[in-house]
């Protein structure tokens, strides 16, 4: 639309760029951590832009996340959904009901059904991680890029846990992530519509390629409909959608699944081979734990839940987005109210604000290990902003109402794949003093930034 009025009164700044129409879109799409940033240092923590026609307004004040995404009923996550599920994975689920889902997802990832999924996952892990499985023989070096090495583990891992089909097939299961990870590179640029005609081409195969492997009578759909897959399915069913739209909605759901947890190992580990003294803390730990039975080994374990919050509070980079559906005053927590415009967009950056404030944390962009760790080693939860205690540090899995269902499984896995590959395997960088590699900017908005290249590892079983 294209706001014949003037700004009224309490309404966020606006910032249109000098481009009509377009407006910021360009800057937006290319690198939204530094565009963002640089709109708060003219604004403050709410500012309205504007994007190929489309007026977003975006809040960067953490504090009052979760009062102004509460409410349901002037902010719609349906609408933006549907458009980019139909954009990305050529998808339309009329009836998509995301609290629904939600509730279907926790049924299934948390309590004791979790303990189920976790078992299976490390099952699966310690099959995959076997000489035979990896083509190693024992104490055989072998180099890879650390970004492919974690992924394509965590990936494989996740798909035989949660898809459960492909069990004694290791060409396929190589083949199903190769066109993964071509499907996802390309992500960012379906959801803005930026690919050109060639990597229009090679998404469309990908997704062609996903879709066969993942038809729903294919994967191992246990005969109960306990499993989360099962019960996916029948629902699916049970709304009178098609056999194609299953299998695309299928997709959809291996990337909700399985697109941030490996990439996150990568950030871990990354960070862990890049900084010795971290590498040390948390291989202290993990000896000290060694007696313990399986289940116990991933409970007690403050310095790696440090290292992960920290490497989290890096790399998650997720936009939180709302269709304005009517209008709403929303109150900051200086006590300033502003008024949101129906038919706008709101937008929520935690990266920028809480994460990458440095009121909050000091030098937000230097990785310190120890960051959420007090001096006697227990949880540091305690962040204070002007004075004010911050609500969350730091917000990878989404706020209070929106938290992601399948938390507790995704950093379940990543523990158990680092963990196995500190006490399984020898893990060194080819070159010792190789930095991680900058991450893509045009990841920022889509979950776990991804790398713009690798890091060169050798690694070996140990004997």
């Amino acid at each position: 639309q294209l706001w014949p009025q003037p700004l009224r009164r309490n309404e966020p700044p606006l910032d249109k760029g000098m481009i009509p129409w377009l407006g910021h879109a360009l800057e937006f799409g290319k690198d939204a951590a530094k565009f963002l940033t640089r709109m708060k240092q003219k604004h403050g923590d709410i500012f309205t832009v504007r994007a190929a026609g489309q007026y977003i307004t975006v809040l960067l004040d953490s504090n009052c996340y979760d009062a102004v995404l509460s409410d349901v009923v002037s902010l719609d996550q349906t609408g933006y959904a549907q458009v980019l599920m139909k954009r990305i994975f050529s998808l339309n689920l009329p009836n998509h009901n995301p609290e629904s889902e939600k509730k279907r997802a926790e049924m299934h990832f948390q309590g004791s059904a979790l303990t189920q999924l976790c078992s299976s996952m490390q099952n699966n892990l310690q099959h995959l991680v076997t000489p035979s499985e990896m083509g190693l023989k024992v104490s055989e070096w072998k180099k890879d890029g650390l970004f492919h090495f974690c992924y394509s583990l965590l990936f494989k891992t996740g798909y035989l846990t949660v898809f459960g089909a492909e069990k004694n097939n290791s060409a396929a299961l190589a083949e199903i992530y190769e066109e993964f990870r071509r499907f996802d590179k390309l992500l960012p640029k379906l959801a803005r519509t930026t690919e050109n005609k060639e990597e229009k081409q090679i998404a469309s195969s990908a997704r062609e390629k996903l879709w066969k492997w993942l038809t729903p009578s294919r994967l191992d759909r246990k005969p109960e409909r306990q499993s989360w897959l099962g019960n996916y399915v029948q629902h699916l069913q049970d709304e009178g959608i098609d056999a194609e739209t299953q299998r695309r909605a299928m997709l959809l759901q291996l990337w909700v699944t399985q697109g941030n947890s490996g990439p996150t190992a990568f950030w871990v580990l990354g960070y862990l081979l890049t900084h010795p003294e971290a590498l040390r803390a948390v291989t202290e730990e993990i000896q000290g734990g060694k007696h313990l039975r399986p289940e116990e080994k991933q409970k007690n374990t403050p310095v790696f839940d440090s290292v992960l919050s920290e490497t989290l509070r890096l790399t998650a980079a997720a936009l939180i987005t709302r269709e304005v559906k009517q209008d709403k005053k929303i109150c900051l927590s200086n006590g300033q109210e502003y008024q949101l415009r129906r038919g706008d967009r709101l937008c929520v950056f935690p990266f920028i604000s809480p994460q990458m404030d440095p009121q909050i944390h000091q030098q937000p962009e230097m990785f310190q290990f120890d960051r959420f760790l007090n001096a006697d080693g227990t949880e540091k939860k305690d962040f204070f902003k002007e004075g004010l205690r911050v609500k969350y540090p730091s917000v990878p899995w989404g706020t209070k109402d929106n938290l992601c269902p399948g938390r507790q499984f995704a950093i379940s896995a990543i523990k158990e794949l680092v963990f196995t590959i500190l006490t399984r395997f020898d893990l060194e960088l080819c070159d010792k003093n190789a930095k991680l590699p900058l991450v893509d900017p045009t990841r920022y908005g889509f979950g776990i930034l991804q790398p713009a290249g690798d890091l060169e590892i050798r690694y070996r079983i140990r004997s």
